[in-house]
């Protein structure tokens, strides 16, 4: 908790410092994080979730929501927004007491809630700045489609790409892209594994309390950053020691006592009551041995990550295929990959097969893209 809340820190003094140091800031949201690629274009990331969840954890957010509501917003709207405008309506002083920049892009990858949506509408008409779209597709069914497939590619090359450079002037680099991918497919392994100790008796971790100090690193600001590498690992490294002493979770009073309730939870937790909530559970001898909320950013332990998010560089190199007509049988082989990210392929077996479906058959490109990934090239 410590190490994650140092770094919190120095990402809000970054940030908070960009008018000076000359950076300029991207807000976006934490479902679709695209941080690596706002890297890319030396852009710093602002998460107005994150700025109002710090606002719940350090009681400034009913403040910010009486804002909010007098100046026209609804009770039943959405607290996230309304802390997050009230504390723009107050001055916008984030969590080091410093006043946060105004954004010079915002970048909604949508794949949470419609909420998000309204909330960039009313971002938008605030700072009057330009405003990227990434749709992400519905997927009704749970599989991907080379259609979907298309789109997202072409939304990143007409649209995200584009604008990005225009406002950062800075020249996309895939090469960065692939940097960045390759580091943070590193943190999520161990975060998944991390992760899935909860399956252990007892668990040596609590996977909602506990989890939202394990998430935050890889769900904010620090994909692609070695910061994130090293957390990760460090955190591996305690839980393992707890797993082999057979030690249960660490609270805010200490360690846990006896596991007597294994507990898998819904939603996300009472922010502004966060510690005195989860006192009710561990003087109960209650763990969260898993939860949907850690998974918000991205179910990297089903192999989406490595679909969706790290290959999306091999996506923007090879996107001219998609441009080429598809073969019949395109979605017989959708089917079929969809079912080996389920059964956790390799990730140069699937490299191989998401290929092979972007542009059948296998282009000389593709080919000298492997020799690449054969002679040491970052992926």
């Amino acid at each position: 908790m410590i190490k994650q809340k140092e770094m919190m820190a120095k990402h809000y003094e970054r940030l908070s410092s960009a008018p000076e140091t000359g950076a300029k800031v991207a807000s976006t949201f934490v479902p679709g994080n695209l941080n690596e690629l706002i890297m890319c274009f030396d852009l710093v990331n602002n998460l107005p979730e994150v700025n109002a969840i710090q606002s719940g954890l350090r009681k400034q957010s009913g403040s910010y929501i009486m804002e909010a509501e007098r100046a026209g917003h609804s009770e039943d709207v959405c607290t996230y927004v309304k802390s997050d405008i009230g504390m723009m309506m107050k001055g916008n002083i984030g969590p080091n007491g410093k006043k946060l920049p105004d954004p010079d892009v915002l970048l909604l990858s949508y794949t949470g809630c419609f909420t998000f949506l309204k909330w960039f509408e009313l971002l938008r008409e605030q700072y009057k700045c330009p405003t990227i779209f990434l749709q992400t597709p519905y997927m009704a069914d749970g599989k991907i489609t080379p259609n979907m497939i298309q789109y997202m590619v072409k939304q990143f090359k007409e649209t995200v790409i584009p604008t990005l450079e225009e406002v950062s002037g800075v020249k996309f680099d895939i090469d960065r892209l692939r940097e960045y991918l390759a580091k943070s497919a590193k943190a999520e392994d161990d975060l998944v594994y991390i992760l899935e100790t909860g399956k252990n008796k007892p668990s040596p971790i609590d996977a909602y309390f506990g989890g939202i100090y394990y998430i935050g690193p890889i769900f904010g600001a620090f994909r692609g950053t070695d910061d994130a590498i090293d957390y990760y690992k460090f955190l591996r490294e305690e839980v393992d020691q707890r797993l082999l002493k057979g030690l249960g979770p660490v609270t805010p009073d200490g360690p846990m006592a006896e596991e007597k309730y294994r507990l898998v939870v819904e939603g996300p937790p009472n922010y502004t009551s966060f510690r005195q909530f989860w006192k009710m559970f561990y003087e109960e001898g209650a763990t969260v041995v898993a939860s949907s909320y850690t998974k918000v950013g991205g179910t990297y332990d089903y192999g989406f990550r490595m679909i969706l998010t790290a290959r999306s560089s091999r996506w923007l190199n090879t996107a001219w295929c998609l441009h080429q007509p598809q073969p019949a049988d395109a979605h017989r082989h959708a089917d079929r990959l969809h079912q080996r990210i389920r059964s956790r392929r390799s990730a140069d077996q699937l490299d191989q097969e998401l290929q092979q479906l972007l542009c059948w058959p296998a282009s000389d490109h593709a080919r000298s893209r492997k020799t690449h990934r054969q002679t040491g090239g970052v992926h």
